[in-house]
């Protein structure tokens, strides 16, 4: 399927693709979920919590949308909050603590701007993600199944290995906001979408994301199923791959997969 850059945004925005409950519930056993950032309270557009995948415990971290306006609503529309991030935060740090691959799933516009979630440290909070993921001495792996959206998105993001969906994007902000900055008109977003380089094809010819996943024709909200085999196998795949690395290995592989992002050759 041959599409624009701003069709692939129209479709990883669509209301009914598969989320990341979807996704949770569809290939992971027995998942405890983990609520509050022991400081403030809960975030809704982040879920986390402990599952099995094939018998292995893994942590699982991922961006919540609904598929409904209420479900939207109670998700903030998948922007989080700093308590969000701040239990992002605590769980990834379990899970090295207890020796637990993270997989995490990626799907927001970007992080709440509101005043209030400024006053709680959304910046620093989003920083300290980053940091703490680029740390982290157990493997991460990320999903990007719809919208990755600026420091939204790369908070938790910092990953050995980085899967995208067909028809997902990820950028540094929305084309609606690079439209606004670069041509001061929102409504050039189709326009700044073919410059942007968000789509899968065009990250993983940048060398930013590892491989592209499938999608069925016309967009994963038309079959969610068809996602689920290839998905398990891979992450099975990779977990076992990264089973064999010691914990400064897995530092030094997310270290090293970061640091030739941008670089080139004379």
């Amino acid at each position: 399927m041959n599409l624009t850059a701003y069709e692939k945004v129209k479709l990883a925005r669509h209301q009914n693709r598969p989320n990341t409950k979807f996704f949770i519930d569809s290939l992971f056993d027995d998942f405890l979920e983990l609520k509050g950032d022991r400081m403030n309270g809960d975030d809704n557009a982040i879920i986390g919590g402990i599952a099995e995948l094939d018998g292995k415990n893994v942590t699982i971290i991922g961006h919540v949308k609904g598929c409904s306006i209420d479900e939207n609503i109670k998700a903030n529309f998948g922007m989080p909050h700093p308590e969000g991030y701040r239990k992002a935060i605590r769980l990834a740090q379990q899970a090295e603590k207890f020796n637990r691959p993270i997989i995490t799933f990626v799907d927001t516009p970007g992080a709440y701007p509101g005043v209030k979630a400024e006053e709680r440290g959304q910046s620093e909070a989003i920083a300290r993600c980053i940091m703490t993921f680029m740390g982290l001495k157990v493997p991460v792996i990320t999903v990007v199944i719809g919208e990755g959206g600026s420091g939204g998105a790369l908070a938790i993001s910092g990953a050995n290995h980085i899967i995208m969906l067909e028809n997902s994007v990820y950028s540094v902000l929305s084309p609606e906001g690079f439209a606004s900055i670069l041509y001061k008109d929102p409504s050039r977003a189709e326009e700044a979408s073919e410059i942007m380089k968000l789509t899968a094809q065009d990250l993983f010819e940048l060398e930013i994301i590892d491989e592209i996943l499938e999608e069925p024709h016309g967009g994963a909200h038309n079959n969610p199923a068809y996602l689920l085999p290839e998905l398990k196998n891979k992450l099975k795949q990779l977990l076992d791959g990264f089973s064999k690395f010691d914990s400064l290995e897995i530092v030094n592989h997310r270290y090293e997969k970061f640091r030739k992002i941008g670089s080139f050759g004379t």
